[in-house]
């Protein structure tokens, strides 16, 4: 089986390990994500931050600097597999190194409240990409659940994309509202990303983005990354070949090195978190839906032997990793 090196924009695992540690676990990335990360030929990871429904406040900021200082905990301890990447020339040089580069960042912007300042101040820390909502409304735009409102940008979400630009921190479209989509590319002069979103023309799900979407995100010299959760994937079982379709399809609308790979493996994240989502997930707990042989890190060695077999060894390589790292070169001062 071919193994390809792999960069994925959406591993919710900070979360999995900070809930472990309170629960009394010693080192649950060295434990189990470590080796999964290996085991999958990783060499790129963004690590999202995301603000659960009880810390939604004051409380957010608060919970998002602890699990910064988590992340550099992990950083440290695993100095020799891990780093924190910061900018383009640390993500070569850490993946030089035989080491995995971690990129930090926000998943919805409750963290940062109504303080456009709080950019600067995550930026500071380490913070390189982010969203400005989840699904539910934020202070700066409405997310995929809030779409019926119509809402785009509030004006303070205006300028907080200016601010992000002005930074370098990288804008990500996932989750936000389809009105949100569309006033972010009006203001945006730099390219924005959609971390984690299939296709709608495949699967007809609100979080998943049209063509004319991917074409936004295209256009502003951004990449599509796809999502292996099974509910955007398909309305059947989900197959892993189901999930190379929307890479296929993510590469013939907006171009052959804008599509990539942001899996967002949930399983272990739900089993371990139990987060409170309420409606705002958008799917019913009850009928989660996962890809068989594609449920984890470890796994992507069968990912790899698809894109393969479907697209050739050069190809396959640019939607495995070749395309996120070319943009994030380009675009992490």
């Amino acid at each position: 089986m071919p193994d390809l090196p792999i960069a994925d924009s959406h591993n919710d695992l900070l979360l999995a390990c900070m809930h472990r540690r309170e629960r009394g676990g010693s080192d649950p990335f060295g434990d189990d994500w470590l080796p999964a990360l290996r085991a999958g030929g990783v060499v790129f990871q963004v690590l999202p931050i995301f603000t659960e429904e009880q810390f939604v406040g004051e409380a957010a900021l608060r919970r998002t600097l602890e699990i910064i200082a988590l992340a550099r905990e992990i950083a440290a301890v695993h100095r020799h597999d891990v780093a924190i990447a910061e900018s383009a020339v640390e993500i070569d040089s850490i993946i030089d190194s035989g080491r995995i580069a971690l990129l930090i960042a926000i998943e919805g912007a409750e963290p940062v409240g109504s303080s456009i300042s709080m950019f600067e101040t995550l930026h500071r820390l380490g913070v390189r990409m982010a969203s400005l909502t989840w699904n539910r409304r934020t202070m700066l735009a409405d997310g995929t659940a809030e779409s019926g409102t119509g809402g785009r940008l509030s004006s303070l979400g205006v300028e907080a994309v200016a601010e992000m630009e002005r930074l370098g921190m990288v804008v990500d479209i996932s989750h936000l509202s389809a009105a949100g989509v569309d006033h972010l590319a009006e203001v945006a002069t730099k390219p924005f990303v959609a971390s984690h979103s299939s296709c709608r023309a495949l699967c007809d799900h609100p979080r998943n983005l049209t063509d004319d979407q991917i074409r936004l995100v295209a256009g502003s010299g951004g990449f599509v990354a796809v999502n292996a959760f099974g509910a955007f994937v398909s309305d059947a079982a989900p197959t892993i070949d189901n999930f190379v379709d929307h890479i296929e399809h993510a590469a013939a609308i907006a171009g052959e090195d804008r599509a990539a790979i942001g899996a967002d493996f949930i399983e272990d994240l739900i089993a371990t978190v139990d987060p409170i989502l309420g409606r705002q997930l958008l799917v019913d707990p009850a009928e989660l839906s996962f890809i068989d042989d594609l449920k984890a890190p470890s796994d992507y060695g069968n990912l790899s032997g698809c894109l393969v077999e479907r697209f050739g060894t050069d190809r396959a390589t640019r939607f495995a990793s070749a395309n996120m790292l070319d943009f994030f070169r380009a675009n992490l001062r």
